[in-house]
């Protein structure tokens, strides 16, 4: 299991959103380098960074500030939000960034996306965002008929990395993860699922690692808010990881 600690980029600063809104942002951090080498401090294996400007604008918007992340840092980041054609896959992986995350191309233009989990081999991650059971894109302004396991089983033989899936009714909220719904994801296709929305605290760690088919999550408003430390977080995933090597 890893845990993914998330930092998302509003007008170069860390914040995190309610439910998606971006009139409902809270700035946690005006260094979002600062703030990556805490999390690298404290033991990250990955940092998972949304441009939330380029989600909404169709176009990498905070391009300084993940560069800046990517060369501060000596562990692997993965960035979503806005990117929708192959040259800008191309100019992240150029760039540093070890995975790319694509969300609204996944329903706008599946081709694309294929071919570039084709082209970049396991350096392809699947966004799906979901409100009760529907995909939604253009960082979730609409809302498709698609639902998220028909996405998620039309792309099983395309060869993503993974597919983080995150229901936005939670995002943001402390409310806790729905478990249940990404379990049932997870046990529907092959490809590694990431839970994403609603962590709250330590006790929701501990039952999205006690989920074998889950294999990973990210946390955001929970350790900004400091219900949760990710040093707590990965001692638990390490310890639930041990626990089923043992068994």
């Amino acid at each position: 299991m890893i845990i993914y600690p998330a930092i998302d980029l509003k007008d170069g600063k860390c914040v995190r959103l309610e439910q998606g809104d971006m009139s409902r942002a809270t700035i946690f951090n005006t260094s979002p380098v600062k703030q990556a080498r805490e999390f690298e401090r404290a033991g990250a294996e990955w940092i998972h960074i949304v441009d939330l400007n380029g989600a909404f604008a169709g176009r990498s918007v905070n391009t300084d500030a993940v560069t800046a992340i990517v060369d501060a840092v000596n562990i692997p980041v993965q960035v979503g939000g806005g990117i929708r054609d192959e040259s800008m896959i191309e100019f992240w992986l150029n760039h540093g960034v070890s995975r790319v995350i694509l969300g609204t191309v996944t329903v706008k233009n599946p081709s694309l996306v294929k071919r570039a989990c084709s082209r970049w081999s396991n350096r392809i991650v699947l966004g799906i965002d979901a409100i009760e059971g529907r995909v939604a894109v253009e960082g979730w302004a609409e809302v498709s008929n698609i639902t998220l396991e028909e996405l998620a089983e039309d792309f099983e033989a395309a060869g993503a990395a993974a597919i983080v899936y995150t229901d936005i009714s939670r995002d943001g909220l402390l409310k806790g993860p729905n478990i249940e719904s990404t379990m049932k994801l997870a046990k529907r296709v092959a490809t590694p699922i990431i839970a994403s929305g609603g962590i709250s605290g330590i006790e929701d760690i501990r039952r999205i690692c006690a989920s074998p088919p889950i294999s990973g999550v990210i946390v955001g408003r929970a350790l900004y808010d400091r219900k949760i430390t990710l040093e707590a977080a990965l001692k638990v995933a390490s310890q639930e990881a041990d626990g089923a090597q043992l068994a």
